[in-house]
């Protein structure tokens, strides 16, 4: 396998964190990854087996501890073998489902006028 440490984009690619090389180097590069706890501007940072990585994808935090480099982008299977997910469990915010049933138009009525649209929205938006 060669050596232990490798470029945080690269290993960002091959364990599937992301889809393209350039999506990795702009995530590391966007202050959004933290290796140990320190934040990463760069692409280049080097990351070896043992670091915790906290990324923020999505309005999601993923914690993820390496266990080895990455030698290709391989299948999923083989990219989870790179990482431990130490994630928290998913906000029951996230999961819950609707209490109410979306407000329904009748097939055929056409499009709402503003006035029905801001009752629609007034309904829709809880007040805080």
């Amino acid at each position: 396998m060669g050596e232990l440490r490798q470029r945080i984009d690269k290993w960002l690619f091959f364990a599937r964190v992301v889809k393209s090389r350039t999506l990795a180097a702009r995530l590391a590069q966007s202050g959004r990854v933290r290796v140990n706890g320190d934040k990463v501007d760069q692409a280049s940072r080097p990351i070896g087996p043992g670091d915790v990585l906290t990324i923020t994808l999505d309005r999601r935090v993923r914690v993820l501890r390496v266990l080895q480099p990455g030698e290709r982008r391989g299948p999923f299977e083989e990219a989870r073998t790179l990482f431990e997910d130490l994630s928290p469990p998913p906000t029951p915010d996230r999961d819950r489902q609707p209490s109410a049933m979306p407000p329904l138009r009748e097939a055929g009525s056409g499009r709402p006028t503003k006035r029905q649209r801001r009752q629609l929205d007034k309904w829709r938006m809880p007040k805080p």
